[in-house]
């Protein structure tokens, strides 16, 4: 359990795109392999904090190499793709490619970006897709594009159905950390599932890579969800208006987690939209959110000694700090909060997703949560019915069996569910395809 704590933290803000040290850190992982491959095993030795000098010393960190080499083959390349916070460390996880076999290795660095350990990440067996069933591909046809400036362009697909004429489109928008244009999470691809599901009931859509995954640069500085979220998908939803054969005064912003919350605020610079799709989507503050997911992790591990009670204290204490709203002179905006900018957080705070989208009249809504969802409750289904349930533009769905990436599962689980892979719910699509038509 004890490297549950904060997990949710990492799978909402990865801090491989938002921690202001990262890209160094990455830098400093590839070169330390790079002075093992060159057998400078004195120097690479030199990058470890004190104790792991003692712990490992230079002739077990020696003999430790030539005994990958023997197992593995000859090292051909090293490449850091992802990192994520555990506690006060930074956990760099480094692709290593071998003549014979690959094997990746987690490095764990301090502040000061001293190593404190190095581990073999255990092997994963990789997950083909699940084309859902429901996806007819001769119904329709993906278009390769980019969106957005000269220069930070994002690769986007759009995907219509074949031989139609004045169809909707449906924008995707990312939940919270690095995504890709499907926004695949283990073995399962929602916006991938969805764009080809309702394709082949008539509706086209466009899905895009996030900011965050290609330009991390971008966010090393201050910034807030314009610069994450709103501007590319403002940006989406301006080419959906231009898809030949799409009917501009139907376009809709389906809106998962984070780009739910967000969805309300996008019509503020997109007025015409037809209509917005919340799906798991927080009506609480982010904050909230992400104590109840640790809460949650806590009771699922069964793990009641006082260490792990206290560990779990600690973190929220941690999460607390993010619930400011305003700046001042102790809290600057470039402060880092959880990994993230104090302006981001307060920037979100200071936005109410309830009361924007209760002020909206022009705008079709639907609400849509799942029972086996645990990074966002039945709190906050209920929270959106308290607000929308008597509005006439709004329609509010409970799916008692779907969990946060919107398939049908038997029971809330963890994260791990996520690495099996399962369609999003075919019931759904339905429901959606059919709520979008009705006009």
């Amino acid at each position: 359990m004890k490297r549950s704590i904060l997990i949710i933290v990492a799978l909402l803000f990865t801090t491989s795109a938002f921690s202001q040290n990262v890209i160094q850190l990455f830098n400093n992982a590839n070169d330390f392999f790079k002075l093992l491959q060159e057998e400078k095993f004195a120097d690479a030795h030199a990058t470890f904090d004190d104790t792991l000098k003692t712990k490992l010393t230079e002739d077990a960190l020696k003999k430790l190499w030539f005994d990958m080499a023997t197992k593995f083959g000859k090292p051909e390349s090293f490449d850091a793709i992802q990192s994520r916070a555990q506690g006060e460390f930074f956990a760099i996880t480094v692709e290593g490619k071998f003549s014979n076999g690959n094997q990746n290795f987690i490095v764990g660095f301090n502040k000061a970006q001293k190593i404190v350990g190095i581990f073999l990440a255990p092997s994963k067996t990789a997950t083909a897709y699940l084309k859902p069933s429901y996806a007819d591909t001769s119904l329709f046809i993906e278009k390769s594009v980019y969106i957005g400036a000269a220069g930070k362009q994002l690769a986007a697909i759009i995907t219509t159905p074949k031989n139609a004429k004045n169809f909707p489109v449906v924008v995707f928008v990312h939940g919270s950390g690095p995504s890709d244009m499907d926004e695949t999470i283990g073995a399962n691809k929602p916006f991938k599932d969805l764009a080809s599901g309702l394709a082949s009931k008539g509706i086209g859509s466009v899905r895009y890579v996030k900011r965050t995954l290609v330009y991390p640069n971008e966010f090393s500085t201050v910034y807030t969800v314009k610069e994450e979220v709103l501007d590319d998908a403002a940006a989406a939803i301006a080419m959906a208006k231009t898809i030949p054969g799409a009917d501009a005064k139907q376009v809709y912003v389906f809106g998962h987690s984070l780009g739910g919350m967000l969805a309300p605020r996008m019509v503020s610079t997109a007025p015409d939209l037809a209509g917005i799709i919340l799906a798991a989507t927080p009506a609480r503050k982010l904050t909230d959110i992400i104590i109840e997911q640790n809460q949650y992790m806590f009771d699922l591990s069964k793990d009641t000694t006082a260490a792990n009670k206290t560990q779990l204290n600690e973190a929220i204490k941690e999460i607390n700090k993010s619930k400011i709203s305003q700046l001042g002179t102790t809290i600057k905006p470039d402060s880092v909060i959880l990994g993230i900018p104090a302006k981001y957080w307060a920037d979100l705070n200071a936005y109410n997703q309830v009361t924007t989208a209760k002020a909206l009249s022009k705008q079709r809504i639907y609400v849509l949560q799942g029972g086996n969802d645990f990074q966002v409750s039945k709190t906050d289904f209920d929270l959106w019915n308290v607000a929308l349930g008597k509005k006439k533009n709004a329609m509010l769905k409970y799916y008692p069996t779907l969990n946060h990436l919107l398939s049908e599962q038997t029971e809330k689980a963890s994260t791990a569910q996520y690495q099996i892979p399962k369609s999003v719910s075919e019931v759904l699509v339905n429901d959606l395809a059919t709520w979008i038509k009705t006009k």
